[in-house]
């Protein structure tokens, strides 16, 4: 397995870390204040054509390798959780149109979404239903011709600005994926505010309510929605989360070394401390450990090896857990200036927490991997 980045990969590194101090960070402390995603930083983001990486040329994406897109969230989610939300989600709605929709879902969408002219996301989760997502309550009906929804959506990404949304419901009685366009009639949104963390990723409450759409606009057979779509999709968001904590884990890392050499206490620098270098090395140990994890997965995806989702498992898993530790490391080597918002520490730490939640629970990645292992080394 190749470890060392390319020079064409190191090249984009280094541009997208120009991007996020640029144009990402000096958003992140307003965003989060006042739970929205500034309106210029989104217009960087769709000018860097960043939102096209997973997408082929020939709709207008830049088809880069999986690698390539990690580094992207990883600084990205050193920047702001929220845009690196961003990069997630737009990713699982567009790549469920490249993997399963119609050609003509694929024509029309697709090079849309690549120029970032359409923002997409995805509503799986209810507010009766998070981890058995088979269990979906939103129904769907076939009525003259269209599919009428019915039901509701909660905590998801983006919800508030998206174009385009990949619903789920049931379909005589089976999970089925449905494309649903932002202003469709019976079709409302919600903002959710007052959130732990993550405050800016535009999270919403979606409502559907006789909302029809048109026959065609089923995005793969159904009763695939969960084997087949969801399942596809959550891969690549638990992969860019994953990279997200790293990158996260790293601002909390980079800050807190940055304060150990300038903060004295007893006539010394915090450095100095052997408690406060114990931190430091669990810290820097724990970020090189879910990086190499990262770099592991995107390997295996660049080369088609199917080991790549149970790896994808175990790097958001450790990743997600990884970044809370440092996060409370980097709190308590800030001590009161960690709890307070003139520091981003504080920020970091709430963000952080959001990522052993999102693209599936640490507990249900704990039965997934479990349940492999089994079978794996049985």
């Amino acid at each position: 397995m190749r470890i060392e980045l390319t020079d064409e990969q190191i090249k984009k590194k280094d541009e997208f870390k120009e991007f996020v101090d640029t144009s990402i960070i000096p958003y992140a402390k307003d965003n989060d204040e006042e739970e929205n995603m500034n309106p210029e930083m989104l217009k960087k983001v769709i000018e860097s054509k960043y939102l096209g990486a997973p997408l082929p040329k020939e709709y207008g994406g830049l088809d880069w390798d999986q690698i390539t897109i990690g580094l992207l969230n990883e600084q990205f989610g050193r920047g702001c959780s929220s845009a690196k939300g961003l990069l997630t989600v737009h990713g699982m709605c567009s790549l469920a149109i490249l993997k399963w929709g119609s050609e003509e879902q694929r024509n029309l969408w697709l090079p849309k979404m690549a120029k970032g002219e359409a923002i997409g996301a995805f509503a799986l989760t209810e507010p009766n239903i998070g981890s058995d997502a088979k269990s979906v309550e939103t129904v769907a009906s076939q009525v003259d011709g269209h599919y009428v929804i019915n039901g509701h959506k909660k905590w998801i990404t983006m919800g508030q600005i998206a174009d385009i949304i990949i619903v789920f419901a049931k379909l005589e009685g089976k999970p089925t994926a449905f494309l649903v366009e932002k202003g469709t009639p019976g079709f409302s949104v919600k903002p959710m505010k007052k959130l732990l963390g993550s405050r800016a990723a535009m999270i919403a409450e979606l409502t559907f309510q006789d909302c029809k759409i048109p026959i065609e606009n089923i995005i793969g057979f159904p009763g695939g929605g969960i084997t087949h779509v969801a399942l596809s999709c959550l891969d690549y968001g638990r992969y860019t989360v994953a990279w997200g904590c790293v990158g996260l884990a790293e601002a909390c890392l980079t800050d807190s070394l940055k304060y150990a050499r300038r903060r004295k206490q007893f006539d010394a620098p915090l450095r100095k401390n052997q408690l406060i270098q114990k931190m430091i090395t669990e810290m820097t140990v724990d970020v090189e450990a879910a990086r190499q994890l990262c770099y592991k997965c995107g390997y295996l995806k660049d080369v088609g090896d199917p080991d790549s989702i149970v790896d994808t498992w175990i790097a958001k898993y450790y990743a997600a857990k990884m970044v809370n530790r440092v996060a409370n490391n980097a709190v308590q080597i800030f001590g009161g200036n960690g709890c307070y918002n003139e520091y981003p520490i504080e920020r970091y730490l709430r963000d952080a927490r959001i990522n052993e939640i999102i693209e599936g629970t640490t507990q249900m990645h704990e039965v997934l991997i479990a349940t492999n292992s089994f079978v794996r080394y049985s």
